[in-house]
């Protein structure tokens, strides 16, 4: 049971920006990195990460912490976690000169994963085993997931 509610908060973490996007369109999409240019020539992290995104994980998957009877700053502590993660691969992938919205298998799903489950580790007494196993579900899970949201039109791209 726990497994599957740590899924789902990875889940509202990383699908949140995805929604807000959708349904927000351009509004409040502030860049989170202010649009700097580092001297490599490249963003920060680029146009698609945004205020907006980061703050509505944070509340959502809070909130949604809640209604799954977890202490909502876990949820909060996930959310802002695998935003690092999602950060953390955006700023890896402007250093290769890669575009925006490059897909690399592993570093867009692994960082946005382990990184919240670290940081809950103790609390929930995760061992490495769950948390390999945790991480290899929401592998799959984000690619089964994306491909529906794709045929819904809510992503732009599968992975």
């Amino acid at each position: 049971m726990l497994s599957l509610q740590l899924l789902v908060l990875l889940g509202v973490a990383n699908g949140t920006p995805i929604f807000a996007k959708k349904l927000l369109q351009n509004r409040f999409s502030t860049p989170l990195d202010g649009g700097l240019t580092l001297s490599d020539g490249q963003p920060l992290f680029g146009a698609s990460k945004t205020i907006r995104g980061v703050i509505l994980s944070v509340v959502c998957t809070a909130g949604v912490a809640v209604l799954l009877h977890i202490d909502w700053i876990a949820g909060t502590a996930m959310a802002g976690m695998s935003m690092l993660g999602d950060l953390f691969s955006s700023f890896v992938k402007r250093r290769l000169h890669l575009p925006l919205h490059a897909q690399v298998f592993g570093l867009d799903q692994i960082p946005e994963a382990l990184l919240p489950l670290l940081a809950v580790k103790e609390q929930f007494n995760l061992t490495s085993i769950d948390i390999a196993v945790l991480v290899i579900a929401f592998i799959v899970l984000e690619i089964v997931l994306s491909r529906i949201l794709f045929r819904l039109k809510i992503r732009d791209r599968p992975y």
